[in-house]
């Protein structure tokens, strides 16, 4: 019962871990405490957003380019439909940091994009409602992911290509071992050269100097009734991010299931949640939330509600990942942090997992150093 590399929680980040340590020919074993693709944690919803007019940081780009490849790839080599092309918006105050910084990433990385000023986006897209001092970045090349198919799919390949995998399996302890580590579950027991853990919300729980790297947010995402459904299909209408005076809002068309036009705001109401317990089942004061920026902005998408689902953001204080080895152990490596913006890398991660665990000399990309909180202070 001895691998290489062990991946503990197998989620977006741990399945693409999973699935790259297979491909360079490693003994792996990736342990869920649940199922590949569940909804206790970040990985569920149906759609996540994926964009290269990247208003978080520039430095995101390069690895975007590259997850726009892998996806392609994983796509070919399972034979499933992963990735809706719809264009992508990031709407908002001309001086606001969304818009400004889509601009900056579509500069920097010398993007296609197009400028829109208020009323041109309303003439675009007529379901966008915005006031005439406001603007968009329009990225041609955005749309969604499907997070539920794309985990199935890097845990498919990653099986087809030797790796092993339990479910319904429970970390109890993780101890030094030699020159690697001892793994004890509620079913097992395991040793390995690498340990690499891409535990979501429940990190903290797995090391516990994660504690305060990367919290668990309770996060609500809603589906509505369209007034007018044309004008907010798949077809016509794009994925977008939106700066208003409510908050920071993220949405999607209605897709090929017609489930409804979906929206969420970042951070919700702010409510840090331990992800043992259930999260709180989403109400009219978690609704208004979502109608406010729909009756506002995008007005004829505001008809019956047809759903509402929580899911969580793990932050890492500065909201950028946490992807290298521990400081304390070479052999232990961290992907934690996403911060409700980084399934659409879970591509990318797999492959810097995979570099950092096969390769002594491989560094973390900077933005993603553990050691950037101690420089911090």
């Amino acid at each position: 019962m001895h691998y290489d590399a062990i991946v503990i929680g197998c989620g977006g980040m741990g399945s693409a871990a999973l699935r790259a340590l297979a491909l360079k020919g490693k003994r792996v074993l990736g342990i869920e405490q649940f199922e590949p693709g569940h909804d206790r944690g970040s990985s569920h919803g149906h759609s996540r957003i994926i964009r290269l007019a990247y208003n978080e940081h520039p430095d995101y780009v390069p690895l975007l380019r590259r997850a726009f490849e892998l996806w392609s790839d994983i796509e070919v080599e399972t034979g499933q439909r992963l990735f809706v092309k719809t264009g992508g918006l990031d709407i908002g105050p001309m001086d606001g940091r969304v818009v400004s910084g889509a601009l900056a990433a579509c500069r920097t990385h010398n993007l296609a994009h197009e400028w829109m000023t208020g009323p041109e986006i309303h003439r675009r897209f007529p379901g966008v409602e915005v006031p005439e001092h406001y603007a968009a970045v329009f990225h041609e090349e955005a749309g969604y992911l499907n997070p539920e198919a794309c985990i199935d799919a890097m845990v498919a390949s990653a099986v087809c290509h030797g790796a092993a995998l339990k479910v319904g399996e429970t970390l109890q302890n993780l101890v030094p071992h030699r020159d690697g580590w001892n793994l004890h579950t509620d079913r097992g027991h395991y040793t390995a050269d690498q340990v690499i853990v891409t535990a979501g919300a429940w990190s903290q729980f797995v090391l516990p100097d994660l504690e305060r790297l990367a919290i668990p947010e309770r996060q609500v995402v809603g589906w509505f009734d369209s007034l007018d459904p044309k004008r907010f299909s798949a077809e016509q209408f794009p994925v977008f991010i939106l700066d208003s005076p409510y908050g920071e809002y993220y949405g999607f068309p209605i897709d090929e299931s017609g489930r409804g036009f979906k929206i969420g705001r970042f951070h919700h109401l702010k409510e840090n949640v331990d992800p043992r317990e259930s999260l709180a089942t989403p109400d009219e004061a978690d609704e208004a939330v979502l109608r406010q920026a729909i009756e506002e902005f995008f007005p004829l998408a505001g008809g019956e509600l047809r759903q509402m689902q929580t899911c969580m953001f793990t932050n890492s204080p500065d909201s950028h990942f946490i992807i290298d080895r521990h400081p304390d152990s070479s052999n232990l490596i961290v992907a934690a942090g996403f911060s409700g913006h980084g399934f659409k890398f879970a591509c990318v991660v797999g492959e810097l997992l995979a570099a950092l665990a096969c390769d002594p000399d491989a560094s973390p990309v900077p933005l993603f150093a553990w050691d950037r909180f101690a420089q911090q202070g």
